[in-house]
């Protein structure tokens, strides 16, 4: 039998990638990049992650680009795999996460025919990434791979599509990968800094909201001394709570769905807001009311690499374009001359301390809030939560310390079905490291899938499943809304028995019914090693992590 050589243009662009510093792909197999599949087989530089279904691909992908500030790459088929994939796209542009998703695509020959799975991807993707193409020369393989690392790292981070005709993966090619790409360093203007402080000085009630686009390490370490020599209060953006050491004595907790009411109050009262990688998008601002959109009295100091961001929504006093770690460096360098100092951040420390200590519920057989501070007194400090979407995330909003870095990994969009594959990824990326998917019922059968992946891949993980029955979040809009047992109407739900779904997948599990229980089931997992599931039942009363019942919010 004669071998077929794998195609240039295919081990071209698996070269290309390997210069770009490419360490892992997530994909689902798909016909219309079996040349990119065979020039992945024939190197050892990429770990090739095979995954269950491409939204699972896109959220690993993701996910992988959160913890490394590098693009997280994924490699999905045409038409129905890239529109299953399509969700990870979009939390990738609203996280401002780097990512590239390279898509196969129909021949050059059928294009615009409507062809087998045919996509106008472009089109398709365009609104929801920050840049869509098509290689159609192989040549150009390398300036269309550079290009969209540089394109995904740059300003605001953020998704890349590039599709791949098929015909075009089988070509000749004599080109060459072009270098590796770097995010371009950005310090800010010492003008703007010298008025930024100038600002700060003449505060009463400053306070600071951080974390987002391009967040890394040093700026947490450099945001965190500034702020402390100053002492500001420091909030952080929805999900974005590893932005800073909880243990910081500035620290003052974080706002988005379900805050401590005295933080709301104190941004709302803020006479200066220093917003640091933030959108002030809808979610952290409760719709733009914490801080006000508009406040004649109130001063906004926004800092973001992008100067598109700039302006775009809130109005600022000053605008500050540059890099985070450059920004936070800088201000933690900066020789303030006369010493600024407010009492208002240990005072907001001390707020949330008190908000994020839970207190025993003794009506509720299985207390949240118990089971997330026994985790915290059990698990190392350094631990990776990863969550999607709903109210179960909030008991660890509220109660888990995000101490090291990365250690949230959870969709400022709201996206369901995040937790099990950005788990994945983290047990994958950090294997030394304890890493725990949290998930609500509904949540978790968004891509419980990839438990198989986690287990095909021997990624370490837990996987707690917060089990009420039904869509919990929607029911508790519900009975805001149209109370009484009468008006439920599309949330209950009828649920396997995910502890035996996890061992059917080949992993360790069991089922908490109580506190005691939970407790007992975290010692034992993490004794253990693979994939390792705690189903917890709880009661649909426990509503959120706020102490929201259903009969509460329909006795008011």
């Amino acid at each position: 039998m004669t071998t077929r050589p794998t195609p240039a243009a295919a081990k071209l662009l698996v070269d290309c990638l390997i210069e770009q510093g490419c360490e892992r792909i997530f994909t689902v197999p798909g016909e219309s990049f079996l040349q990119v599949l065979d020039a992945l087989g024939q190197q050892d530089q990429i770990d090739l992650v095979t995954c269950r279904q491409e939204g699972g691909v896109a959220m690993m992908a993701c996910a992988d680009g959160a913890m490394t500030q590098r693009p997280g790459v994924a490699f999905v088929t045409r038409g129905p795999g890239a529109t299953n994939a399509s969700i990870g796209v979009h939390v990738a542009m609203q996280d401002s996460q780097p990512m590239i998703m390279f898509v196969g695509d129909v021949d050059s020959e059928m294009r615009d025919r409507e062809g087998f799975q045919e996509v106008d991807f472009a089109a398709f993707f365009g609104p929801i990434a920050k840049w869509a193409a098509r290689i159609d020369s192989a040549d150009r393989i390398p300036e269309y791979v550079a290009r969209a690392y540089a394109t995904a790292i740059s300003g605001r981070p953020g998704p890349v599509v590039l599709a791949l005709p098929e015909d075009m993966l089988s070509r000749d090619t004599e080109a060459a990968p072009r270098n590796r790409v770097e995010r371009p360093a950005q310090a800010p203007c010492p003008d703007a800094m010298q008025a930024m402080m100038a600002l700060i000085a003449d505060a009463a009630s400053p306070v600071a909201v951080i974390g987002g686009a391009g967040w890394n390490a040093k700026a947490r370490e450099h945001f965190q001394l500034f702020a402390e020599r100053l002492g500001i209060p420091v909030a952080t953006a929805f999900r974005r709570q590893d932005a800073i050491s909880p243990s910081s004595r500035v620290y003052a907790g974080n706002l988005g769905y379900g805050p401590n009411p005295k933080l709301v109050e104190r941004v709302k009262n803020a006479d200066l807001v220093l917003a640091v990688g933030a959108r002030l998008g809808e979610a952290t601002t409760d719709g733009y009311t914490v801080p006000p959109l508009v406040d004649a009295e109130r001063r906004l100091i926004h800092v973001h690499p992008d100067p598109n961001e700039l302006n775009s929504v809130y109005p600022a006093d000053l605008a500050i374009c540059a890099e985070m770690d450059e920004f936070a460096e800088s201000a933690a360098l900066w020789n303030d001359g006369d010493t600024i100092d407010f009492d208002a951040g240990a005072e907001a420390h001390a707020e949330w301390q008190s908000w994020a200590t839970a207190h025993p519920a003794q009506q509720f057989a299985l207390d949240m809030g118990q089971c997330v501070q026994f985790m915290r007194d059990t698990l190392p400090a350094d631990t990776i939560i990863c969550n999607g979407a709903g109210n179960f995330a909030g008991w660890w909003h509220r109660y888990w310390r995000y101490e090291g870095y990365p250690t949230q990994l959870a969709p400022t969009c709201g996206a369901m079905g995040y937790g099990v594959p950005a788990a994945v990824a983290a047990a994958l990326r950090f294997p030394q490291r304890t890493v725990v998917a949290v998930a609500g019922d509904g949540d978790f059968m968004m891509n419980g899938q990839e438990l198989a992946t986690a287990v095909q891949h021997d990624a370490n993980m837990i996987v707690i499943v917060v089990d009420n029955s039904a869509y919990g979040t929607i029911r508790m809009h519900q009975e805001r809304e149209f109370p009484g047992e009468d008006r439920i109407s599309g949330t209950r739900l009828a649920n396997p028995d995910f502890a035996a779904l996890a061992s059917a997948y080949g992993g360790w599990s069991a089922t908490a019914k109580t506190t005691q229980e939970f407790k007992d089931a975290l010692v034992a997992a993490e004794g253990r090693g693979g994939l390792r599931l705690i189903h917890c039942h709880i009661d649909i009363e426990q509503l959120a992590a706020s102490g929201a019942t259903v009969s509460g919010l329909r006795s008011k």
